[in-house]
């Protein structure tokens, strides 16, 4: 290799592992990752805290990851995939939301939610938004449509207590795992719910 072509490779080389060094000082927990791999995900996570989102749950993808021996350009997509989710969770949450609102909005969003749900509950719901939108990525993992789950909980959150809707997602995961189809398990359940919600005779 001639010095012409040998100091720009140098210079790639050395900017690469002066990268994995940051990305390694700012977490050490990063330092499981291919040098790399380290730098492109110190960069997003950097980006994620530049911009006000949560960065913790861009560190656990990669080391889920790495613990997975999943290739490194995989990792990073993963990372740049659940920064943009989270990007689009505060689009649609607010800037007001917590950082624990924009990590279950995101999950929402990946489980299949419709961005007009998550603004729909931000709009009806006075309390914090992290358990309705935990409930509702929770029923859709369990097996639930993504339109049932969402109809479920909005038909809820307005009024139901965050302990209200935990109970109902167990109430549905139950039964489903009694052997009930999962969008009849969370059909059942709403019913139930607004029986008991409506007022008796006087």
């Amino acid at each position: 290799m001639t010095a012409r072509r040998l100091l720009p490779a140098l210079a790639v080389g050395l900017v690469a592992t002066l990268l994995a060094r940051r990305a390694a000082a700012q977490d050490p927990r990063l330092a499981r990752l291919e040098p790399g791999t380290r730098a492109l995900v110190a960069a997003l996570v950097d980006s994620a805290r530049a911009a006000g989102l949560p960065a913790e749950p861009l560190v656990q993808r990669a080391l889920e990851g790495a613990t997975k021996r999943a290739p490194g350009d995989r990792i990073v997509a993963a990372v740049r995939r659940l920064g943009a989710d989270l990007g689009r969770a505060r689009e649609i949450l607010g800037s007001a939301a917590s950082l624990a609102e924009l990590e279950a909005g995101a999950a929402a969003l990946r489980a299949g939610a419709a961005p007009a749900v998550l603004a729909e509950l931000r709009r009806t719901r006075r309390q914090p938004l992290t358990v309705p939108l935990a409930v509702l990525a929770d029923l859709v993992a369990s097996g639930v449509p993504a339109d049932s789950a969402a109809t479920a909980v909005l038909a809820l959150a307005a009024t139901a207590r965050d302990a209200d809707l935990v109970e109902f997602r167990r109430a549905v995961e139950r039964d489903i795992a009694l052997g009930a189809p999962p969008a009849a398990a969370a059909s059942v359940r709403l019913n139930a719910a607004a029986r008991e919600a409506r007022p008796g005779p006087p």
